[in-house]
């Protein structure tokens, strides 16, 4: 069974960091890409980052630069540093890997970034 739990939200300033942490069971880890999403209040859910199994990354423009994706394989772990941090990036934040046709997720976390 695939079980995603996300921590590492709350509250922050503009211009301060957060970092994002999703342990990951159910999967053989390292082979699987993982990706994180957020959505925003009356808003759809996007994609923020991904990474793959060999560590290639990629990112939303809007966060590019800011945001870095990194994953510990023998942790089981995926990991989302936000430096930088905007208003407009409060949202729920989520952690995803996909298996087939079958995306898995994460209950989220909250980040709500105060101005």
């Amino acid at each position: 069974q695939v079980r995603l739990v996300e921590s590492g939200g709350g509250l922050a300033q503009a211009g301060g960091s957060l970092r994002l942490s999703c342990a990951a069971s159910g999967i053989i880890f390292s082979m699987n890409p993982m990706a994180w999403y957020r959505q925003a209040p009356g808003k759809q859910r996007e994609l923020v980052a991904g990474i793959a199994g060999g560590s290639t990354t990629n990112y939303a423009d809007s966060v590019r630069g800011r945001f870095t994706i990194s994953r510990d394989n023998a942790e089981n772990t995926v990991y989302l540093q936000m430096n930088s941090l905007k208003f407009e990036d409060t949202a729920v934040y989520y952690c995803s890997v996909r298996r087939g046709v079958v995306a898995y997720w994460g209950p989220g976390t909250q980040v709500t970034v105060s101005s």
